[in-house]
């Protein structure tokens, strides 16, 4: 294993130099990983489902990503699974890596990476690297490339579902009830004999027949599955009848108390959170969440929800998790960057209101006692209220102790471009928030690989004249800097015509979002779009449920000028697009090539 080292970052003078570590280093470099395999998945299964800890099973890279416009690359699937890690999600599920060639080589990347690094645990212990799952349906070429894919993980799952609601064998599967027994033992068995770990899930148990799924799951317990996820599929049930059925199950089923049960549920109708902690107080020990609650339709569960409502009510709930509170901020604003999903003001935990407080009675409260009208510190999920002030005058070494303090441990490039960026930023505001710090990190640290990169634009318009645009961009592969002109309705639409014409991506502008990072007239402006290509022009994908996947990119530019700003959001999503197609090819030519090579 390569030699790796955890660190809270290190001191830099205003000339960027390294000086000493500003806190003490972990070496993990003489760590054996394989230590951390699980030997005996059987016990490791009782052991968790007669505790009292929540697993976490983050599906934020397989559920989260499709939702529509949440594509994401290999690159940044990695940077978010690192990020999870960190975070102490127990088991990640990283993907479906039948859907396309590309999905199975960025699971196959996590696994070989993330899923053999052991991690620092929040009181400074050794921790084991997170279980990586990849997600399968019930056939065996799915399963087949799931196991491809996780293999390399110190801790490798196979998940493999079968629907089971009337509904769903009827019109989806055209399957009978016995076919559905007879292919859930058959492949629980297939995924068993290339994974000791195994997990099976009945997908929309929430509509199903509560005396067929204890003939399913008995079933899948028999053929050797040891973790048992019951899905609220379309988010149905209301907690009572959710709760029931995990209890239900669980006093049915021969041998269900020695298995984990786990809980997996969508946000139809705004009950994701509470749904799953029924699920919990009836004995499930795994809970599957995204991040910001990203996922089909409504969304999953969020996982700063049940986290902290685990965390704030332990006395009510007994439970614990492992994850460290303190990487939830981060890690919720890394997600929202990479997939362009604006979190909305009110959002529970990670909202950009969840520790604000307006009205006087709530003001004067605080003013007396903080616990008046807040029930968990901001500082708890890593979120930064310092009164370390920043503006022209600051250097690179307050601005390094700043962002360290936000949760941003960066190298000296990093740090370097930030703070050129910072000190542009403030010449034009006489103070730079934390909010104006993370929009800047952000916008320079969470970007594509730049196939065209944009060096200038010039705009005229007005009541009289039609708006023009001229834009300069530069092919990072050759060199070369074009420049060329746009005329539209408007000013975005005029640079964005000008820029279609030099990148020639065919695309749809399907939303366009502007907002004020802070109050003022010198206000940065945080622009968020999402631009449809032809599917066909970035590789074949589909959903786990077979649904062909509409090709959004989302493109996040921020500037005190919103015109700059929305040129900057179109080039990063034009940059995804491109990106998504080399991808694709690239994958399917090494999957083309391991083929060939096999045969012979």
């Amino acid at each position: 294993m390569t030699s790796q080292t955890i660190s809270n970052g290190a001191d830099h003078d205003d000339n960027g130099v390294n000086d000493s570590p500003a806190e003490a280093q972990v070496d993990l470099s003489h760590v054996d990983v394989n230590q951390f395999a699980i030997t005996d998945i059987a016990e490791h299964a009782r052991a968790i489902a007669h505790g009292k800890r929540v697993v976490v099973f983050d599906t934020t890279l397989r559920d989260g990503e499709q939702s529509p416009g949440a594509t994401l690359n290999t690159q940044e699937k990695l940077d978010i699974a690192h990020q999870l890690a960190r975070l102490g999600v127990d088991i990640m599920e990283a993907g479906f890596p039948a859907a396309s060639p590309g999905d199975l080589d960025a699971v196959r990347q996590i696994a070989n990476t993330v899923g053999r690094q052991p991690r620092i645990g929040p009181n400074g212990e050794v921790m084991a690297p997170p279980s990586i799952a990849g997600l399968a349906r019930a056939n065996k070429n799915d399963i087949d490339r799931a196991w491809e894919a996780v293999q390399g993980a110190v801790r490798p799952r196979i998940h493999t579902f079968l629907a089971t609601s009337d509904i769903h064998m009827e019109h989806k599967l055209r399957m009978s009830r016995n076919d559905v027994l007879e292919t859930v033992g058959d492949m629980v068995q297939y995924a068993r004999s290339f994974c000791q770990d195994v997990e099976f899930s009945p997908e929309d148990a929430g509509r199903s027949d509560p005396e067929f799924l204890v003939q399913v799951v008995g079933v899948a317990i028999q053929a050797g599955a040891t973790t048992i996820n019951i899905p609220d599929t379309v988010g149905f049930t209301t907690p009572e009848e959710f709760g029931g059925l995990i209890n239900y199950l669980r006093e049915h089923v021969p041998g269900a108390k020695d298995v984990i049960f786990s809980v997996h549920c969508h946000n139809d109708l705004g009950l994701a959170t509470a749904n799953t902690l029924s699920g919990l107080r009836n004995g499930a020990r795994q809970m599957e969440v995204t991040l910001n609650g990203i996922g089909e339709r409504a969304g999953n569960t969020s996982l700063e929800e049940a986290v902290m409502a685990i965390y704030v009510r332990q006395q009510q709930f007994g439970l614990d998790t492992s994850v460290v509170t303190q990487e939830i901020h981060r890690a919720s604003d890394m997600v929202s960057r990479y997939t362009g999903m604006v979190i909305q003001p009110n959002k529970a935990i990670v909202g950009a209101n969840a520790f604000a407080h307006e009205a006087g009675i709530h003001q004067d409260g605080m003013l007396k006692n903080k616990r008046t009208y807040e029930i968990m510190d901001a500082s708890t999920i890593g979120l930064n209220q310092s009164n370390l002030v920043l503006g022209k005058h600051s250097g690179r070494h307050a601005l390094r102790r700043k962002l360290e303090e936000m949760g941003y441990h960066l190298d000296r490039e990093e740090l370097n471009d930030i703070f050129q960026r910072f000190k542009d930023l403030a010449d034009k505001k006489k103070t730079v928030t934390d909010a104006d710090l993370e929009a800047l990190v952000g916008d320079e640290i969470y970007q594509p690989e730049e196939r065209w990169e944009l060096l200038n634009v010039q705009v005229q318009c007005g009541t009289t004249t039609i708006p023009t645009a001229v834009v300069t961009l530069r092919n990072t592969e050759t060199g070369e800097e074009i420049i060329d002109a746009g005329f539209g309705t408007g000013p975005v639409d005029a640079i964005y015509k000008g820029i279609n014409r030099i990148v020639g991506v065919n695309n749809t502008l399907v939303e366009f979002l502007v907002q004020a990072i802070t109050e003022g007239m010198d206000a940065n402006g945080d622009v968020t779009i999402r631009i449809e290509v032809p599917a066909e022009s970035t590789g074949y994908k589909e959903t786990a449920q077979g649904r062909q996947r509409r090709r959004l990119f989302s493109g996040r530019g921020v500037d005190t000028d919103i015109v700059v700003a929305s040129a900057k959001a179109y080039m990063q999503a034009l940059n995804k697009a491109l990106a998504s197609k080399d991808e694709a090819q690239s994958s399917a030519m090494n999957i083309a090539e391991g083929a060939t090579k096999a045969a012979v």
